[in-house]
């Protein structure tokens, strides 16, 4: 997979399909919440699977750590490790930033995924959308200046 930093419309307009494709469509997520008054300030990531945007998150800079948000892979593409290679490319950003800790906000039946990737968790449950979260967070090295 090839992951970009958004840096055009079109490129926006591909993570906004990836994003609305799961989270709207297949999660019933209202679309009101899912573009938010927040995407201006964040740094937004697409993979791509032959040309097709595949994957998707967006990285906001928030309180000396990366919030890590969003992050999403068409139903098609699951289990084939683009999720983990998303993941490192926010981590790289975030060490890349000079910052020591991810955050998220993970739905509970992705909180076995983000384990097995060096997150724990350090929130009870809780509803956001109407879906099941936990907060957790993961120390990042970060990159030598």
């Amino acid at each position: 997979m090839k992951i970009m930093i958004v840096d055009t419309d079109k490129i926006q307009q591909d993570a906004y399909y990836v994003r609305k494709t799961v989270f709207v469509e297949e999660q019933k997520v209202p679309p009101e919440l899912e573009i938010d008054e927040l995407e201006n300030e964040a740094i937004h990531f697409v993979g791509y699977e032959d040309n097709r945007p595949v994957a998707a998150s967006r990285l906001r800079l928030v309180d000396g750590y990366g919030k890590l948000e969003r992050v999403c892979v068409l139903k098609e593409f699951r289990g084939k490790s683009l999720g983990k290679q998303l993941m490192k490319e926010m981590e790289v950003e975030i060490s890349r930033r000079g910052l020591a800790k991810a955050k998220l906000n993970a739905q509970t039946h992705a909180e076995a995924f983000y384990k097995s990737i060096g997150y724990e968790t350090i929130s009870d449950e809780f509803m956001d959308a109407g879906i099941p979260h936990v907060t957790m967070q993961k120390i990042i090295t970060p990159v030598a200046k």
